[in-house]
């Protein structure tokens, strides 16, 4: 399963990609798709291309939904779960 995941774009390339993060964890990413992305933006992030910029009210709402689904993650594998890549059950990643 892929869930597309908000990220803050924290640097642009030339070549119309750029480097987003989360939890310190940092991907490059297509920024093909979004009008005028900007580094500061929180964006969704699915398959390697940001898909949409968020505002910053939806931006947090995002954010707290994913540390709650970690929480849950957590009580439930017993250990650590980080929202940037969060593990399987078989503990493969």
């Amino acid at each position: 399963m892929c869930l597309a995941v908000p990220m803050t774009v924290v640097e642009l390339t030339p070549d119309g990609g750029g480097v987003v993060e989360l939890e310190g964890v940092r991907r490059s990413v297509r920024l093909d798709l979004l009008d005028d992305p900007q580094v500061g933006d929180v964006v969704i992030v699915h398959a390697g291309f940001a898909i949409e910029t968020l505002d910053a009210a939806e931006a947090e709402a995002r954010m707290a939904l994913f540390a709650r689904l970690a929480a849950t993650y957590e009580r439930e594998l017993g250990g650590p779960v980080t929202l940037a890549a969060p593990p399987s059950r078989d503990g493969e990643g």
